[in-house]
């Protein structure tokens, strides 16, 4: 593993920023960028009230490749993934990535680069459930 990639997990458990936060704290950063991930209130005009997220068995090896690859192609000092599985309620935190570097603007593109190539690549599907009693698959192949 890359020794900028600091934490890298899928979890059943709830997720802590706290952790993320720590697991990247370096002298050499001067900007950390976090994006929080939480379960919203709605999808495509309807109501949703809950989810589950369902990961491939490979996911964490492909979560892992992505932040290797965010590493290097950035000039970042850390790189931190952690999402969930299992069923989740509204509000309940789904991801949380961030990324370190010496310049705020190195960690904005950087965690943008993160979430989006985690969402575009890692096999995790979410199941979510409306409040009209439909369900669907999102992010299925």
């Amino acid at each position: 593993m890359t020794s900028a990639v600091r934490l890298v997990d899928l979890r059943e458990t709830p997720l802590d920023v706290a952790e993320v936060v720590a697991a990247l704290d370096d002298d050499a950063s001067g900007g950390l960028t976090l994006f929080v991930g939480r379960v919203r209130d709605h999808d495509g005009g309807k109501g949703v009230t809950g989810l589950d997220y369902s990961a491939h068995p490979t996911a964490l090896d492909r979560l892992r490749e992505v932040c290797e690859r965010v590493a290097g192609e950035h000039d970042v000092q850390g790189v931190a993934a952690v999402h969930r599985t299992g069923s989740l309620a509204i509000g309940d935190v789904a991801v949380i990535v961030a990324t370190t570097a010496a310049h705020r603007g190195d960690a904005f593109v950087a965690s943008r680069a993160l979430i989006d190539t985690l969402k575009a690549e890692v096999p995790i599907w979410k199941h979510q459930r409306f409040g009209d009693g439909t369900e669907e698959w999102v992010g299925t192949p």
